[in-house]
């Protein structure tokens, strides 16, 4: 796993702690089962990613991301497919 995804996966894991008072969640347990995550988290979840990486997803792209927001790792390949730069914006975040 590269630094990237790992920094990636600390800024997830943050705001499902501060967020969702979600502590350390498995990364490929089902969130909606495990964790009763619905809906309206995840277009919560999708605002929070937003702010982070400073990017604003269209209707389309948003729509699309929930089907991946299932579990952390699902969240983080999602990420890295729609922002091809995520690694350099997770990192100025993170330095912020």
């Amino acid at each position: 796993m590269s630094s990237s995804r790992q920094d990636i996966e600390a800024e997830i894991y943050r705001i499902f702690r501060e967020q969702f008072e979600i502590e350390d969640p498995g990364p490929d347990e089902d969130l909606r089962e495990v964790h009763g995550f619905d809906s309206i988290d995840a277009i919560e979840l999708l605002m929070e990613i937003e702010k982070l990486f400073q990017v604003e997803m269209d209707q389309e792209t948003k729509k699309e991301a929930l089907s991946y927001i299932r579990t952390i790792n699902g969240i983080c390949d999602y990420i890295e497919q729609v922002l091809p730069d995520a690694d350099a914006r997770v990192s100025e975040a993170v330095n912020r």
